[in-house]
């Protein structure tokens, strides 16, 4: 399948989604997060969910990593640029929702790009071999690239993969790992 039919396939089977599906689902997601070999890093880049997309709710893997003493960074998205800005989440951080629904940092302590060793990537579909297909905007492909090379690219998916995506570009970004609630996928 394209990605395009697949944001459209992906996006009609979430809407489907209680509340309560999603919890449990993300709660199921963020214990088999426990079981990477992510746990000696110290730089961990987190989405925050966009509630209308019924998109994995981070929270609980926000209090692993909070309980694990991790510096989690998150990030604000200019979309004229498409370039992401990625802050410290702190107690202090304050947070808005800008008009794509995507709660963000107000402002904060900046964090390099290069300092950043593990990012929790958002998706809407991926395939056997870690190719993702995100919402079209290009937003993460770019942020992935400027990552260092050693970062690991951890997807959240509701869902298992497909079995391939037609269209894949150079320029998209495979992931390392995706964590569904049924457990860990290693590519």
């Amino acid at each position: 399948m394209t990605k395009s039919e697949l944001r459209s396939k992906y996006k009609n089977l979430r809407k489907e989604f209680s509340f309560n599906e999603i919890m449990d689902d993300s709660l199921a997601i963020a214990n088999h997060c426990l079981y990477l070999p992510i746990w000696d890093k110290t730089y961990f880049h987190l989405f925050l969910p966009i509630e209308a997309q019924k998109e994995v709710n981070t929270e609980f893997l926000l209090q692993i990593l909070a309980g694990k003493d991790k510096e989690v960074v998150v990030s604000k998205s200019d979309f004229e640029t498409r370039k992401m800005t990625h802050y410290l989440l702190t107690d202090n951080t304050k947070l808005s929702v800008n008009k794509h629904g995507i709660p963000e940092p107000v402002d904060g302590l900046e964090v390099p790009t290069n300092k950043i060793e593990v990012v929790f990537v958002p998706l809407l579909a991926y395939d056997k071999k870690g190719n993702r297909v995100g919402y079209g905007k290009g937003f993460y492909d770019q942020f992935l690239n400027e990552c260092r090379t050693d970062v690991i690219k951890i997807g959240l998916s509701y869902f298992d993969p497909e079995e391939s995506i037609s269209d894949v570009s150079e320029h998209d970004v495979r992931l390392d790992y995706c964590i569904t609630p049924f457990g860990v996928i290693q590519f």
